[in-house]
């Protein structure tokens, strides 16, 4: 008989991915700036009052007392949110004036690696308003709190309450319980027996990564791409030719690893296959709607020799076996599965498994992608002319991209930690990227 201990009104039993994100964080705090966070920004036409969007961001956080909770370990073993009866402390709430537009993306990105005060505080809200009268707010969160998509569902949610003007309680719908996870414990093992098998298979060919800079207290860079509507266009035309219907994905990171083969190459790296970590999210609007705090997403690992990877067919088409080979043999639901068992180790022991048979290498990068986005089309009365993230990616690898879709444009950030590239590095890379999406490099 399958038993589940339900949680209390003030306690949400995390899961195996929430406890893996947990043991990124505290990884992070121990050899960069901040922990396992990430920022969203949303970039409008016009300026808006940073008074008050202070004042409606307050109200409406006071309806999620889940956003001040912190970690604890049950009698069970089990580690769970603790959350309090209601919010506590000062939203974290900064403005920002740029009188020189050039000057904004320094803004955003040291708000990005702004770390949070304490290991209450989740959230913080940035502001900045540009001498052309544009502004943007931007969302830094803990992904212990929130996932990209959920981070993206809460600002929309955050919309609903504006134009509600503070109506209904918009917390109702939200679930924060979840089981234990305390049963079926061979089911566990055996799927984390498969997980172990599919890591010795990806370590039996040397993992091309890029050397981690030495030094803790290192912040994150960031550059942002922008594509139009008629290049975004062009590159959905390039991705339905080369991967097939739907397949953008698959075809955005042959992309992604052709560029960082091109910087290998400058850089005349020992040879070794490219390993990308990659996270899906499979989830519906009304999912998420129950599922927004916390971490549901799913990962999958590809692999590339560097001798097909200048073979963009090749390349494609490998990248898409991989991925059904992984669907249809269970290693999304064996990492889900297997994930549950690490809770019982503390977070410090996390690093241990990645110095095992990857000697210390995660992957070569880290890329995910969100294709659709719940934001309505203006805040507080100004429209919404973009969307982005900014994501603090795990070290080891360091190197990350993030790619979403808004109003029919395509945005991808590469985000990578100070001294692991040069700004010339990163030049090079931003330019193979535009010219691979585009068709340019025939």
């Amino acid at each position: 008989m399958r038993f589940i201990i339900p949680s209390s009104k003030n306690k949400r039993y995390l899961s195996g991915c929430d406890w893996v994100i947990s043991a990124l964080d505290f990884m992070m705090k121990e050899t960069t700036s901040a922990g396992n966070m990430s920022q969203v920004v949303i970039v409008m036409a016009s300026a808006i009052s940073p008074s008050e969007l202070q004042k409606h961001l307050g109200r409406f956080i006071s309806e999620f007392p889940v956003v001040n909770g912190s970690i604890g370990r049950d009698i069970n073993i089990c580690p769970y949110w603790k959350m309090p009866g209601k919010t506590e402390g000062k939203l974290n709430f900064t403005s920002h004036t740029c009188p020189d537009e050039g000057d904004l993306w320094a803004v955003l990105s040291t708000c990005a690696n702004e770390p949070f005060k304490d290991d209450r505080e989740h959230l913080a809200f940035h502001h900045v308003n540009t001498k052309s009268q544009k502004s943007c707010l931007a969302m830094s969160f803990d992904h212990r709190l929130l996932d990209a998509r959920g981070a993206e569902s809460f600002l929309g949610l955050f919309q609903q309450y504006l134009e509600s003007n503070s109506g209904p309680a918009v917390s109702s719908g939200v679930a924060l319980s979840g089981p234990a996870h305390l049963s079926e414990w061979m089911k566990k093992f055996l799927a984390g027996r498969n997980v172990n098998r599919k890591i010795i298979a990806l370590s039996e060919h040397p993992l091309a990564a890029l050397p981690v800079p030495d030094g803790k207290k290192k912040e994150f860079g960031y550059r942002l791409i922008r594509f139009d509507q008629q290049e975004t266009q062009t590159i959905y035309e390039n991705a339905y030719r080369t991967a097939g219907y739907l397949m953008e994905s698959p075809y955005l990171l042959s992309v992604i690893m052709q560029a960082v083969d091109g910087l290998f190459e400058k850089r005349k790296a020992e040879q070794g296959s490219y390993l990308a970590a990659v996270s899906v999210d499979m989830r519906t609007s009304e999912d998420i709607k129950q599922e927004l705090f916390f971490n549901h997403v799913s990962y999958l690992f590809f692999q590339a020799h560097r001798g097909i990877v200048n073979n963009r067919k090749e390349l494609v088409h490998s990248i898409k076996m991989q991925m059904y080979d992984q669907i249809k043999s269970g290693v999304p639901r064996d990492i889900m599965e297997a994930s549950h068992l690490t809770r019982i180790a503390p977070l410090s022991f996390f690093k241990k498994i990645i110095d095992g048979p990857l000697k210390g290498k995660i992957a070569t990068f880290i890329f995910s992608h969100v294709s659709k986005n719940p934001l309505a089309p203006e805040l507080m009365g100004a429209k919404i002319e973009d969307v982005f993230h900014m994501p603090r990616v795990p070290v080891p690898p360091g190197l990350g991209f993030f790619s979403n879709n808004f109003n029919g444009r395509l945005n991808l950030v590469i985000s990578y930690l100070e001294g692991l590239m040069g700004d010339d590095e990163v030049d090079v890379l931003e330019k193979e990227l535009t010219d691979r999406m585009l068709g340019r490099d025939k």
